[in-house]
C-alpha cells in the first residue's frame, strides 16, 4: 500500500511552455462553466495563458459575468487563446477537449454533467468523434466524494473504453488565490492523467497535490476545511476569552502565534479587529472565505464522514455555531472569521 505522503504529494513544478516545433500543432478546445468568484478569475487566468490558436469557451447562467468576461478577453492587451459566450453547458462542451466546471453544489454538478453527456451524444449522433486524446473532465467544484464518484461513472458510461475521464481537483486559495493564480489544487485521478492536468491547473495556480484516484481530492479538501472550521471557532473563543481577561488582542496573538495554539486563524486571518490589517476582520469581515461556504463545507465533510464511518464529535455543535452566526444579519455574507463578533467579542 502507498504511504499518506506518497499519495498525497506535493508535485509543484514550474509553469509549463509550449516548444516550438516545424510540425503544426493541434488545435486546443476547452470549456470553462460556472463563473462564480472563484470560477471567473479562473477562466479569465486560463484563457490568458493559452495560446492565440486555442479556444475557450464559457457559459454560467448569468449571461452578464459570461458576457463581461469574454469582453475581457478580447480586449486584453497580452492576447491569449480565443474567448467564446456559450449559450449552455452543453454548447460550451460539446467540441472540448478539455472541460473545467466550478460549481456550487452536487446537484448543480450533477445537472450540468448531465447536459453535458446529453448534448455530447446528440453531437455525435451515436458514433465517437475522432480524438487523438480522450475527452477530460476536470470538477473543481467543492462537493461530497460520493456525488462526485457518480458524476465520473456516468462519464465512464458514456465515454466507453477509456475515451473520457473526468476527476476531482477542488482548491484551496480563496478568491485572491483564484485573482492573482496562486491556487492549490487537490487532484483525485489516476495517476496516469496527472502529466496532461497538472500543465492545466497551473494556468490558474502553482500548485498541483496528486492526492490519489478519483474522489480523494475532495477527501483531502473536506478534511482540510473540517480543521479549519474548528480552529477558526477556537481561535475566536481564545480571542474573546483573552481580551475579556484585559489583554491586549495583538499581544495574545503574538504569544498564540510562537506557541501551541498557532494556525492559520490565529496567525493569517485572525478575527480581531486590527490584529492583522489585512485580515477581512479589519473591513467589517467582508471578503475572505464567506461564512456560508464553510458552514456548507462542514455539512459536506459530516456527510461524507458518516458514509467512511468516522466519527466527529465537534462537527454538530460547530455546524451551529456556523448557522446560527450566519442567521444573525449582523454576521451574514461574512467571511466565516465573524463568529468572533456572534461571540460578543470586541471590536
Amino acid at each position: 500500500m502507498k504511504s499518506a505522503a506518497r499519495l498525497c504529494q506535493n508535485v509543484y513544478r514550474p509553469r509549463l511552455c509550449r516548444a516550438f516545433s516545424s510540425s503544426p500543432r493541434r488545435l486546443d478546445n476547452y470549456a470553462f462553466i460556472g463563473l462564480g468568484q472563484m470560477g471567473y478569475q479562473m477562466a479569465r487566468n486560463l484563457q490568458a495563458k493559452l495560446p492565440p490558436t486555442d479556444t475557450v469557451r464559457v457559459f454560467d447562467i448569468n449571461k452578464a459575468a459570461v458576457d463581461k468576461l469574454v469582453h475581457e478577453m478580447k480586449t486584453q492587451q497580452a492576447g491569449g487563446a480565443v474567448g467564446v459566450a456559450a449559450t449552455d453547458a452543453g454548447n460550451a462542451a460539446k467540441d472540448a477537449d478539455t472541460v473545467i466546471t466550478c460549481l456550487p453544489e452536487p446537484k448543480h454538478v450533477k445537472a450540468t454533467y448531465g447536459d453535458i453527456l446529453s448534448t455530447v451524444a446528440k453531437s455525435q449522433n451515436g458514433q465517437p468523434s475522432p480524438r487523438s486524446q480522450p475527452r477530460l473532465f476536470i470538477d473543481c467544484s467543492t462537493i461530497d466524494p460520493t456525488s462526485s464518484r457518480a458524476v465520473a461513472e456516468t462519464v465512464s458510461a458514456a465515454f466507453p473504453g477509456g475515451s473520457g475521464h473526468f476527476v476531482d481537483a477542488p482548491m484551496s486559495g480563496g478568491v485572491v488565490g483564484a485573482t492573482a493564480g496562486t491556487l492549490t489544487f487537490m487532484l483525485g485521478a489516476q495517476e496516469n492523467l496527472f502529466p496532461r492536468i497538472e500543465p492545466i491547473l497551473l494556468r490558474m495556480g502553482k500548485r498541483v497535490l496528486h492526492c490519489g484516484p478519483q474522489g480523494a481530492g475532495l477527501s483531502a479538501k473536506l478534511a482540510n476545511n473540517y480543521l479549519l472550521a474548528i480552529e477558526n471557532i477556537a481561535t475566536a473563543e481564545a480571542m474573546n476569552l483573552g481580551v475579556k481577561w484585559g489583554l491586549d488582542p495583538k499581544v495574545l496573538a503574538s504569544v498564540i502565534n510562537v506557541s501551541t495554539g498557532k494556525c492559520w486563524p490565529s496567525e493569517v486571518n485572525n478575527p480581531v479587529p486590527g490584529v492583522v490589517e489585512a485580515a477581512p476582520a479589519g473591513r467589517d469581515y467582508a471578503g475572505g472565505f464567506g461564512i456560508g461556504l464553510m458552514r456548507k463545507d462542514l455539512r459536506l465533510a459530516i456527510l461524507a464522514a458518516k458514509e467512511a464511518g468516522a466519527e466527529l464529535p465537534l462537527a454538530e455543535k460547530a455546524s451551529r455555531v456556523y448557522e446560527d452566526a450566519e442567521a444573525e444579519e449582523r454576521c451574514k455574507g461574512r467571511d466565516f472569521s465573524v463568529v468572533y463578533r456572534w461571540l460578543g467579542g470586541k471590536e
